[in-house]
């Protein structure tokens, strides 16, 4: 069930791939929370910023990215913290 998850998040780190210039002179040095590839909120820390959207979207639903040039701020792995019985 994990690798569905990481599909799932895939698509929303691809979204930050092809628009990071432009997030990063929007939201530059915040950590965003994308969903539908759309960008839904942006917070000073990781930890608002999962705080705050789980109050409104399932964990696991959304992608939380720190926001910064180049690729220092970003890896490939997903991690999700919903449970799959």
């Amino acid at each position: 069930m994990e690798a569905i998850m990481a599909n799932l998040l895939e698509k929303e780190f691809n979204y930050y791939l092809a628009h990071q210039d432009e997030l990063v002179r929007k939201f530059g040095g915040k950590y965003i929370v994308i969903k539908d590839q759309k960008v839904i909120g942006a917070y000073g820390g990781e930890i608002e910023a999962i705080q705050e959207s789980v109050k409104s979207h399932q964990l696991g639903t959304f992608l939380v990215q720190k926001c910064e040039p180049g690729s220092a701020g970003y890896t490939q792995t997903y991690h999700s913290r919903v449970a799959f019985a």
